[in-house]
């Protein structure tokens, strides 16, 4: 276009702020806008509207990025509420029943740098942060760090804004790695204030391709009274490695954190390896005086775990049976015809069931359970169908059946157990002994039944039950006695039912454990800190009090001891004593125990001190979602591919990120 006769026009009609880079220039009709930074020629007509001169200046290269924000229509802007770069809130309330993560208050990467910030009037765009926001969702929700080499991702940002420079797989990698040493510092401070002792919990997690890793888990009360939990290590193991290393990849990483002097107990499954493992570990802790009651509740098994193992056990005892009782249903499914059939026996029987014969998932044992618990509703049924149909091949003998029905039994009581463990709204230690139990007192009448094969495994399953019980009743019945509803009173009750004759020693050994454990707590933590109080030691004996080296001149050291060993006298009643002589509280299925205790510790300080250690304690460890299931943990298999220094800082660093997300 010949422009030698235009004319550039001004007129205070031109309102909006584009104008400011842009010339209106008219010739004759026709009106043309001019970059004044690029000089390129777009439509100045005024029904051309100016979104197409916005669109250009937010891609224009000669241009500045000084302005480009106010170019951005308010129009685009949801109005349900604006998406900010630093803090966004997703909807609370949606996908309630999803496993999903609800999140609130999402704060992304705020640091900024100046050289990365980009002024773009009314706010600004920081490419640094940017980058960590990136890194910061892909370890929150779990997404493959190649997403960032997607194409598909890649079109997605640079529309969306064209400022950010693109990132490699590297560059997300190294800054998950430098968010996870960022957030380890914050757990570890956190640890370091705890004002109780943590329980470590320790699962195996499969990977692809058979790589195994080692998940170490804090478990622990708060000073809020909440209980908590933050992974601390994930870290690749190799079939090869033997007890000695395993132990000694433990112990590296509990001092790492500095957390040994804190350890109260530590909770495994039940094998032979978890075994060496926790006598190597506790021989190490023990001679550094850090584990209470000479490590009496150090070593805690699994309570889910050994319920699993014999579940395994009950259902490979009678696989043939449960095989066969799964070739009926699927006999019974084959045809309409037989279906029909079949229902219409059911009816000549008189069962009115409105659950049908179904197909159990294999790996999820509580459906197996299911699955047999309808089938033996609908055994007469299956008898009649045995008389009246020739075809059917797969009939059970009147002894099988007897044997099925006894197994049912046995996986009712643990389906039962296991929802207490899971369910529970407050998953503190007390909760456990009750159920557990009943489960002992299961065993022994289920070794009286008078079919030898039935007999039999009710005994194995007591034995690998009695191992369980023999390495961890004594911290189960001390949780118990801690909660107020019940204190010794249900010790009282179901040793007498287990042991008979010699329940008033078993009973007294509990109370013994109690006193000893309190005790400890009363003069102060076993360790050799400089936290609290005056230190000494009687002969070669265990550690009394401890004190700072500043105290070391004091005077009154004598006096402290002579308080200590007289305020035990007959005159003074200890926590311990008030708190077993005060009525029970009342029985209330919305109970806290937690709150209970953060209320009372005034009342009880050295008593609620123990409480916070003990409660803390995970009796079962199993994730709610995976406790029906035989395999364990399963990494993600994008995950998977990664080095281990890079996987344990996404997983650890996820687990911390959701942590406090939720809090």
């Amino acid at each position: 276009m010949d422009m030698s006769d235009a004319v550039i026009v001004k007129s205070s009609r031109l309102k909006s702020v584009v104008w400011n880079d842009f010339d209106r220039i008219k010739k004759g009709d026709t009106c043309v806008a001019v970059c004044r930074h690029c000089k390129k020629k777009l439509s100045g007509s005024s029904t051309s509207g100016t979104s197409h001169l916005r669109n250009h200046l937010i891609r224009c290269q000669r241009r500045s990025s000084h302005g480009i924000a106010q170019y951005i229509s308010t129009r685009e802007k949801r109005k349900e509420g604006t998406l900010a770069i630093a803090n966004f809130n997703l909807d609370q309330d949606s996908n309630k029943d999803d496993n999903t993560l609800s999140l609130v208050n999402i704060k992304f990467e705020q640091t900024q740098l100046k050289d990365d910030s980009v002024n773009t009037g009314t706010s600004s765009f920081d490419q640094r942060r940017s980058r960590f926001d990136l890194a910061r969702m892909i370890i929150l929700h779990g997404y493959p760090l190649a997403m960032v080499e997607h194409v598909g991702f890649r079109a997605f940002v640079k529309n969306l804004q064209p400022l950010f420079e693109l990132v490699t797989l590297n560059r997300v990698e190294a800054d998950c790695i430098e968010i996870y040493d960022r957030e380890r510092k914050k757990v570890n401070e956190m640890l370091d204030k705890l004002p109780g002792k943590i329980s470590l919990s320790a699962d195996v997690w499969t990977a692809v391709g058979d790589a195994e890793y080692l998940c170490l888990t804090s478990n622990y009360i708060d000073e809020s009274w909440q209980l908590r939990r933050r992974i601390l290590n994930f870290i690749r193991i190799d079939p090869s490695h033997t007890e000695d290393m395993l132990s000694e990849a433990i112990m590296t990483c509990l001092m790492d954190w500095d957390i040994d002097r804190k350890l109260f107990s530590m909770i495994l499954d039940s094998c032979s390896t978890c075994d060496n493992i926790a006598v190597r570990i506790g021989e190490r802790l023990l001679q550094n005086r850090f584990l209470y009651c000479n490590g009496q509740l150090f070593d805690i098994r699994c309570a889910a775990n050994v319920i699993n193992s014999m579940v395994q056990d009950a259902l490979g005892a009678v696989g043939e049976i449960v095989n066969k009782i799964r070739d009926t249903i699927s006999y019974i499914k084959s045809s309409q015809t037989i279906l029909a059939k079949f229902n219409e026996m059911a009816k000549e029987v008189g069962i009115m069931s409105q659950k049908g014969l179904f197909q159990d998932s294999p790996s999820q044992w509580n459906s197996t359970y299911s699955m047999l618990e309808i089938a033996l509703e609908f055994k007469d049924v299956l008898i009649l169908l045995q008389e009246n149909d020739t075809a059917y091949k797969v009939c059970l003998s009147d002894v099988e059946w007897e044997r099925v029905t006894a197994v049912t039994s046995y996986l009712k009581l643990f389906v039962e157990v296991i929802n207490v463990f899971t369910k529970s709204k407050y998953p503190t230690a007390n909760i456990y002994f009750p159920e557990l139990c009943d489960v002992k007192l299961h065993l022994i009448e289920w070794c009286k039944n008078s079919d030898e094969y039935i007999n039999s495994l009710a005994s194995r399953l007591r034995s690998k039950f009695d191992q369980y019980w023999e390495k961890c009743s004594l911290g189960l019945a001390v949780a118990a006695m801690l909660d107020p509803r019940f204190k010794m009173k249900l010790v009282d009750y179901y040793y007498p039912q287990i042991y008979g004759s010699i329940s008033a020693s078993r009973i007294e050994e509990v109370f013994e454990g109690v006193k000893a454990l309190y005790n400890e707590h009363s003069i102060g933590s076993p360790l050799a800190s400089h936290d609290q109080g005056l230190a000494w030691q009687v002969g070669n004996g265990p550690l009394l009090l401890q004190g700072s080296a500043k105290d070391s001149r004091d005077r009154l050291m004598g006096f402290d001891k002579f308080l200590h060993e007289t305020s035990q006298g007959e005159g003074t009643k200890s926590d311990l004593d008030k708190y077993l002589e005060e009525p029970l509280f009342p029985r209330n299925v919305d109970f806290n125990i937690l709150n209970w205790w953060r209320v009372h510790t005034p009342r009880y300080p050295v008593l609620s001190m123990m409480a916070r250690n003990v409660l803390g304690i995970p009796m079962s460890k199993v994730a709610p979602e995976l406790v029906f299931n035989y395999s364990g943990r399963v990494l993600d298999r994008d995950w998977s591919s990664l080095n281990p220094a890079t996987v344990q800082a996404l997983v650890c660093s996820q687990d911390w990120i959701r942590s406090e997300l939720e809090n």
